[in-house]
């Protein structure tokens, strides 16, 4: 069976991004490996061991300049569940995450969006057990 390992965020900055999914988000650096005086291997993830990783792309283009923060055209982009919402949820907002709205409660769970250090919109869920 497949499944997604990975998915590609470019980001002006590889040590302001990890500091910032690492410490804002609570994600994990799974690796950081030097490929040659400008790239870098740079794997973060909300649980190492399931789901799928980010890989931190630095922008070296100005077409790839252009696409920080905005790789789905301003929808949400990235999705990612909790199992503790309020004690994520007062962590990230610890760390000024941008909130566009106000937690809710939905029938699948209770959600708020985001907007990650590059304007990425995410969905934090926390869903209802079924």
């Amino acid at each position: 069976m497949a499944h997604l390992g990975m998915i590609a965020v470019v980001v002006d900055n590889y040590d302001d991004a990890i500091e910032y999914y690492t410490t804002a988000l609570g994600f994990t650096l799974v690796e950081d490996t030097k490929m040659s005086e400008t790239k870098r291997w740079v794997v973060v993830a909300p649980d190492p061991d399931q789901g799928a990783a980010l890989l931190l792309a630095e922008a070296t283009t100005p077409e790839q300049v252009a696409a920080i923060g905005n790789q789905s055209g301003g929808r949400v982009m990235f999705f990612i569940y909790t199992d503790n919402f309020d004690r994520d949820y007062a962590r990230m907002a610890q760390h000024n995450v941008a909130f566009t709205e106000e937690p809710r409660n939905e029938d699948f769970g209770k959600v708020v969006v985001f907007a990650d250090k590059y304007g990425n919109k995410w969905d934090f869920i926390e869903r209802k057990p079924n």
